[in-house]
């Protein structure tokens, strides 16, 4: 309790309110040009108060630029071996949808914002996901077999997406990295 008699949250809730600011955040963004998106929209959509939005993420800018930063599903996709890592990325981009209700790259395909906001949001994926790949990748033309590899990553999570009652929905994430992973790893070794 504090001071003034209201709960402090457990870090556990803070997270989870957190997460679900944030997957509200994307949802709007990505659904809705920039102009017409509202901090009191993503709270409500998110069940949380606007004051919880702010105190997060501060001003609508700040939640855009933190919806727009490819640099932690780079991390996740990216954090292993490249003798493994095409069975990784499919494992990591599934687990992520499954666990936190979205995909971590699609939103640079959907977001129906104005010319800057889709430009933006294109360029911080090629830096933050294409050009980081290419950059971890030996043998020749690392930059094609990078924006190949995400390509097909972004096309799994439209698949998911497309299909979320179909047969990928029923299928464990090994299942899904014993189909997709050779390709991926066939361009991550060259």
């Amino acid at each position: 309790m504090t001071a003034r008699g209201a709960a402090v949250p457990s870090p556990a809730e803070a997270t989870t309110g957190r997460d679900a600011i944030l997957r509200a955040a994307r949802r709007a963004f990505t659904q809705r040009p920039y102009a017409e998106v509202t901090i009191r929209g993503i709270a409500a959509d998110a069940g949380v108060s606007a004051a919880l939005v702010v105190k997060h993420f501060g001003r609508k800018e700040e939640l855009f630029n933190t919806v727009a930063d490819f640099g932690p599903a780079a991390d996740e996709l990216f954090g292993a071996p490249l003798d493994g890592l095409g069975r990784h990325m499919v494992l990591a981009l599934v687990r992520h949808r499954r666990e936190q209700q979205g995909d971590p790259l699609l939103r640079v395909v959907f977001s129906l914002g104005n010319h800057d906001e889709r430009s933006l949001l294109r360029d911080r994926f090629h830096e933050q996901v294409t050009v980081r790949l290419a950059a971890l990748l030996p043998g020749p033309e690392p930059a094609l077999r990078a924006e190949l590899i995400a390509g097909q990553l972004i096309g799994l999570g439209a698949t998911l997406s497309l299909h979320r009652e179909g047969a990928g929905s029923l299928a464990t994430p090994e299942h899904l990295a014993d189909l997709c992973a050779p390709a991926l790893q066939n361009l991550v070794t060259g």
